[in-house]
């Protein structure tokens, strides 16, 4: 069966185990640059400036920008792409079938930032992360249910994938309403009027990609000056992307889909791990507020939230386990969710970096190291319980 004709949870698990396998290495490979004699020319590297500053437009930004802002808006746009297509015919298309993984998701971006703030404190500079630990990586979350095989229930996939979509939304609301400075309403209306015509274009059934990519630019420049973060960009021209099939029977959402998800999980998301996973490891980072901060949030908030909130919707009957799950399952399940990475260093960057001057500030860099630390005991927790718990491999429906 090919990729096209899977549905979305299947064509997710054909894409993000190998695509979470080169972004580990990639993660690694950054780390051991940021720890060597090479530490000084590999951050210099990321500070290297592009672009230019013409009519009144400032593009003359570092190397990490255009990471960070630039090339993440085509895996925001994949992102929007998938909400779209699991509202229309995926888990998300039942009301009943989100409920649950909905509270769940909700409890595991509440409880997260409120440890975060109940350990750093809520004030001082560092409180400013508390989004951090809220979180979830659905690649590595994914490639780590592939490593354990027929073993996990279907349930429990389609449980956390559905989790990390309305996990994914959290973390796209917290972007367009925290992390937005003084907003420019001229450019907004701007920004709005390239949106309006996209729709315009659908519409009338334009098909030529090359116009609906300069319309995206324009409206991306305008969302950079108007002061909201410009990778919302992506997720509005995701949902936005028609799913009506085209003369050759796929839509311009599947379409993209399948053409962009292996440029994301292959070049895009690994050149992310790359610029934002090179922290210089000193031993008594360990022991900074931040990083205790973060770690803990993912390691026991995530897996608490999500299981108290999961508890709490089955007690009251407005949602059930799924098949194949029980409370020892959907804990461990819990942990994994803890494995925050993409998601997380990028809120940690909007959460620490001066936006005007991109330079980090002293919060960033122990941020960072909880992020790497706290995903990595997530993932091994939550895999080696889930492969104590789980026991013969389930059927799989």
């Amino acid at each position: 069966m090919s990729v096209a004709r899977k549905n979305p949870l299947a064509r997710f698990l054909h894409w993000e185990p190998a695509g979470g396998l080169v972004l580990l290495a990639c993660a690694v490979i950054a780390l051991g640059l940021a720890n060597s004699p090479l530490a000084n020319a590999f951050e210099t590297f990321w500070h290297l400036h592009l672009g230019f500053n013409r009519l009144g437009l400032d593009l003359d930004k570092p190397l990490e920008f255009w990471v960070n802002d630039g090339l993440m808006v085509v895996f925001f746009y994949t992102i929007g792409l998938e909400i779209k297509r699991e509202w229309l015919e995926g888990e998300l298309s039942e009301p009943r079938n989100t409920l649950l993984p909905g509270l769940a998701a909700l409890g595991g971006m509440v409880v997260p930032a409120l440890l975060y703030l109940t350990l750093h404190g809520f004030r001082g500079p560092g409180a400013a992360g508390w989004s951090i630990p809220m979180a979830t990586d659905i690649a590595f979350v994914v490639g780590t249910l592939a490593l354990l095989g027929a073993r996990v229930p279907r349930g429990l996939k389609v449980f956390l994938l559905t989790l990390a979509v309305v996990d994914d939304l959290g973390a796209i609301f917290v972007i367009a309403v925290v992390f937005t400075a003084a907003v420019s309403f001229v450019a907004l209306f701007l920004a709005g009027l390239g949106l309006l015509t996209i729709a315009a274009l659908q519409f009338l059934r334009v098909r030529p990609a090359p116009v609906y990519i300069l319309v995206g630019v324009l409206v991306w420049l305008a969302f950079l000056q108007s002061g909201v973060h410009p990778t919302i960009v992506g997720v509005l021209l995701g949902v936005m992307t028609t799913h009506r099939p085209g003369p050759d029977g796929k839509s311009p959402l599947v379409r993209w889909q399948e053409r962009l998800h292996p440029w994301v999980s292959f070049a895009i998301m690994p050149i992310f791990a790359l610029c934002n996973a090179g922290v210089a490891i000193e031993p008594a980072a360990f022991l900074d507020a931040t990083a205790l901060a973060v770690m803990v949030g993912l390691v026991v908030g995530k897996p608490l939230g999500i299981a108290l909130f999961s508890f709490l919707a089955v007690v009251l009957r407005i949602g059930r386990l799924p098949a194949g799950v029980n409370a020892k399952v959907l804990l461990s399940g819990g942990c994994l969710a803890g494995i925050g990475f993409t998601m997380s260093l990028f809120l940690a960057d909007l959460s620490f970096v001066d936006p005007v001057l991109r330079q980090p500030p002293q919060q960033l860099a122990p941020a960072k190291l909880g992020v790497l630390v706290g995903s990595t005991i997530s993932m091994l927790l939550g895999g080696l319980l889930l492969f104590g718990f789980l026991g013969k491999p389930a059927k799989q429906g």
